[in-house]
């Protein structure tokens, strides 16, 4: 089964290229069935590119999913048209009232500032909270699940001498997590940032328990509250691209910055990108989607918990 998106929402001609079969709105109303309810915050600047990589991510399951989009209102987006935001997103205000089966919270480019400097801090603490009750299960992305480990368990984050930039190998130390089903011994994972999780920090903490981490980029999968709060400290959605779109646009702006790691084919940025985590990352949303969104949900979702 398909993604139920807006008509109109400018991901579904890429998705329907890439022939990634989603519903309309209008064809969905014929159907008799309760689709899950995703909510994705998108916290990220082009807002545009993010939802097409995440409705791609999403798209791997034969579970007919139906996705809202939030916005924070705290914080004006720059490099988002402006009438893209006001058809298509919603703010918190619009949603406090509703249940969701599952959200996603996407990562920030701002993980060099203190948590309480972001201009949204407060409004998203509001939001973790207002999880705990109306969603069933929440998957944190890169900075928003480092937001959220800070917020729900006081765990910090640490700035790091050099930005963690490229494709890293990772090791699966849960083998038992539902959310690791089917995963090789190592897999590869992308990574954009200039903080880290520690482990120490998170072992301190007994309901975090950690899934998965690489001895390069630290940690990178945890969960708690028996999945209702998933962590990925990078970036599965990442399409093809989006290193290389980053590595040259820093390039162009003067900035100083190596080329990502295990990612050009033979470290030749002129070579074009390896992909080489896709796999890995469309089975890590649809055993999320299965095992902690649609096997564990109430049908009623009046009956969250």
């Amino acid at each position: 089964m398909p993604i139920k998106i807006p008509n109109s929402l400018p991901a579904r001609a890429v998705l329907d290229d890439e022939n990634i079969f989603v519903m309309t709105e209008t064809r969905a109303l014929h159907q008799d069935i309760r689709p899950l309810r995703i909510i994705i915050l998108n916290l990220m600047p082009i807002k545009v590119t993010t939802e097409t990589q995440l409705l791609r991510s999403l798209s791997n399951t034969p579970l007919q999913i139906e996705i809202d989009l939030l916005q924070t209102s705290t914080h004006i987006s720059k490099n988002t048209p402006e009438d893209h935001l006001l058809k298509f997103y919603n703010v918190f205000d619009d949603i406090k009232d509703k249940r969701y089966d599952g959200m996603i919270v996407t990562g920030a480019p701002v993980e060099t500032m203190e948590f309480e400097e972001v201009d949204y801090w407060d409004e998203l603490c509001t939001i973790f909270e207002w999880t705990k009750a109306n969603v069933h299960s929440t998957l944190h992305i890169c900075w928003g699940a480092q937001a959220a480990l800070y917020y729900h368990y006081g765990i910090p984050k640490h700035d790091i001498a050099k930005k963690m930039f490229g494709i890293y190998q990772h090791k699966v130390l849960n083998r038992s997590s539902r959310l690791l089903r089917g995963f090789d011994d190592v897999f590869y994972a992308p990574h954009s940032r200039h903080s880290e999780l520690r482990q120490k920090d998170l072992r301190k903490v007994s309901q975090v328990k950690v899934l998965a981490t690489s001895d390069e980029a630290g940690v990178y999968l945890a969960a708690a509250n028996r999945g209702r709060q998933i962590f990925v400290i990078g970036h599965p959605e990442y399409d093809a691209e989006t290193l290389s779109n980053e590595y040259f646009r820093d390039l162009s702006r003067g900035i100083q910055i190596d080329p990502p790691v295990n990612y050009f084919r033979d470290n030749d940025p002129e070579k074009g990108p390896l992909v080489t985590w896709r796999s890995h990352a469309n089975l890590l949303y649809t055993n999320w989607l299965n095992y902690y969104v649609y096997q564990t949900t109430p049908y009623n979702l009046s009956e969250l918990k």
